[in-house]
């Protein structure tokens, strides 16, 4: 069962998610946002080394912590790994009062009537067993939405909830994101039709079971309330989406009841040429513009 002190802090605690979660296809622009370009390094366990570098220099730096970061998406390798000689969830939870979750998902199939539908994830009981024992509170686990397909987002958000439910048996809470993109030809067209999907998948939850919600700014201001007061729910979660930060924190402010997991839209403007002083005051900003921005109460 998961932690109930992790679990009082997701459901009612002011603060945001910081997603620390790129895999192997996102790495190399997270390292170039950082000032890493691509001929620095050869090969993946290089590439992963110095994305691990970065984020457990935001990890540690004083501005990261509980106080208003309550929860730290992290991809794989970054749970394996170690923060000041302490495995990174625990190093999460007891040093800097930060609730860990981890990315479960493989990628994306290629575009099928509207959506892109997780590719199988194998390995998923072995990898949810080893994160249970590492102290991950819950998953993450994303999907897109391209197009207003019924059809198509119907199959979408009934895959995150099969998967989530495998997940919910581990005693794992999981975020269910099925992204809608920005670059939509019809962005609040597919949004209405979420709605629709997501409340009926959550309707048909058995009582006790509870998930969570990432999804993409609507395009209709506080369209996903409704959402964010269903029974089922620990938390409705924003995506930055490759909004930038500045147009992220307007467009989130604008709806009740959301909070912040943003990626890109929280690391911009770090470097890794930065002073420690000039990094943790960057990052203090950007901490502090997420948190004002998530703290629209529902």
């Amino acid at each position: 069962m998961s932690d109930p002190k992790m679990l009082e802090q997701m459901s009612r605690k002011n603060g945001f998610i910081a997603a620390l979660d790129q895999s192997g296809g996102s790495t190399p622009g997270a390292l170039r946002q950082y000032g890493v370009a691509e001929d620095s390094y050869s090969g993946d366990a290089q590439m992963f080394e110095l994305i691990h570098e970065m984020r457990v220099r935001i990890m540690t730096a004083p501005p990261f912590n509980g106080d208003k970061v309550i929860g730290a998406i992290l991809f794989e390798r970054t749970m394996d790994g170690e923060a000041k000689g302490t495995p990174v969830p625990t190093y999460l939870w007891k040093e800097r009062g930060v609730v860990p979750f981890l990315k479960v998902d493989k990628g994306l199939e290629a575009e099928a009537d509207g959506v892109q539908m997780m590719k199988p994830i194998s390995g998923l009981d072995a990898l949810l067993e080893r994160a249970g024992k590492l102290g991950i509170f819950g998953t993450k686990m994303r999907s897109v939405i391209n197009l207003p397909s019924k059809s198509g987002i119907a199959a979408n958000v009934a895959q995150q909830f099969e998967i989530g439910e495998q997940i919910c048996k581990h005693g794992m809470v999981p975020i269910i994101e099925p992204e809608v993109s920005i670059k939509s030809p019809d962005k609040k067209g597919a949004e209405a039709i979420l709605l629709e999907e997501l409340t009926r998948n959550l309707d048909k939850l058995p009582a006790g079971r509870q998930v969570m919600l990432k999804l993409t700014i609507p395009t209709v201001d506080n369209l996903f309330e409704p959402l964010t007061k269903h029974p089922r729910i620990v938390r409705v979660v924003a995506l930055s989406g490759g909004y930038t930060r500045a147009d992220s924190c307007v467009k989130l402010a604008a709806n009740r009841g959301m909070i912040a997991s943003f990626s890109r839209a929280f690391t911009e403007g770090l470097k890794r040429s930065m002073s420690d002083a000039e990094f943790n005051a960057a990052l203090a900003q950007s901490i502090d513009e997420i948190y004002r921005a998530s703290s629209t109460k529902s």
